[in-house]
């Protein structure tokens, strides 16, 4: 049987496909331009933008198992609606669906809502998924670093609660793990849900602190602004896409992204090997002196 990927060219969605692809399973991808996929040879293409449905059922045609994942976009809601509803139609009861941490504690985010909304449908269609909730993605910070190597600041409104941030690649890996234990299981399995976290978890300073030894000068935490934050991102995207970026990065300050007991542990033994740290990706990252 085979295997759908959505958000397939995207950092995450196109390693899943080569993890899924390297352990000898039946992959195919759902893309927007075909023109723009570069996958392995023997992966097949399905165009698709979520919202044309009757492209959606023939991509889904022959899927047994769907790795649902939801750009954060205006209709992101509605698109995973349609996604489930097809899928279940189509007679699909193995799903690994990409959410995020703390989805029913961020409750004024709206792109976490959306998600955790996702997660409810999930529940109440009586479907059976692994529900991955990713905390902050490490590379998410490669936007900012410029900022950090030009500016001699950390931006981010991380806070001093902590964050405990995981990289795309052990998210990519861990996804292609689960969507691999669906599919060959004899049956549709239970649902479960499980946080993807960073072994370590980080504060403003700490990371300020990482990027000094990793650059050999003093980098300063100045993420505390959140306002300074929203008016920064509406410079690059759209201002309702920051203004969610601003609250979740309230929530950052207040709440922090914070692992329950065990989550490192059972991701370590789900790998067998240790989490990427964020001290590894920053010092892969610094430029050459």
């Amino acid at each position: 049987m085979t295997i759908l990927v959505t958000g397939a060219t995207g950092n995450i969605g196109s390693q899943v496909i080569q993890r899924l692809v390297d352990r000898g399973a039946d992959v195919r991808a759902l893309v927007r331009d075909p023109s723009k996929a570069n996958f392995p040879t023997d992966v097949a293409v399905a165009k698709d933008d979520f919202l044309d449905v009757d492209a959606l059922r023939r991509a889904f045609e022959g899927v047994s198992t769907l790795f649902l994942l939801n750009a954060v976009v205006s209709d992101e809601f509605t698109q995973a609606l349609i996604a489930l509803n097809v899928a279940r139609s189509a007679g699909v009861e193995r799903i690994v669906y990409l959410s995020v941490i703390h989805s029913d504690i961020y409750v004024n985010v709206p792109h976490f809502a959306g998600k955790f909304g996702v997660e409810r449908m999930i529940e109440q269609m009586g479907m059976n998924a692994t529900i991955l909730r990713p905390a902050y993605f490490i590379q998410n910070d490669l936007t900012i670093r410029d900022v950090i190597t030009d500016y001699g600041i950390y931006p981010m409104p991380v806070g001093d609660k902590g964050l405990a941030m995981i990289d795309v690649r052990d998210i990519a890996e861990i996804a292609a793990i689960e969507l691999l234990r669906r599919e060959q299981a004899p049956q549709a399995l239970p649902t479960d849900r499980i946080n993807l976290v960073g072994p370590d978890t980080l504060t403003g300073t700490d990371i300020a602190a990482i990027w000094s030894d990793a650059l050999g000068r003093q980098i300063n935490y100045a993420g505390g602004d959140t306002v300074v934050f929203e008016q920064s991102l509406k410079q690059f995207m759209p201002p309702w896409m920051a203004y969610d970026m601003r609250m979740m990065g309230e929530r950052f300050l207040t709440d922090g992204m914070l692992p329950e007991g065990g989550d490192v542990e059972r991701l370590t033994t789900l790998l067998g090997r240790p989490l990427r740290s964020y001290r590894d990706f920053a010092k892969d990252t610094a430029p050459s002196a």
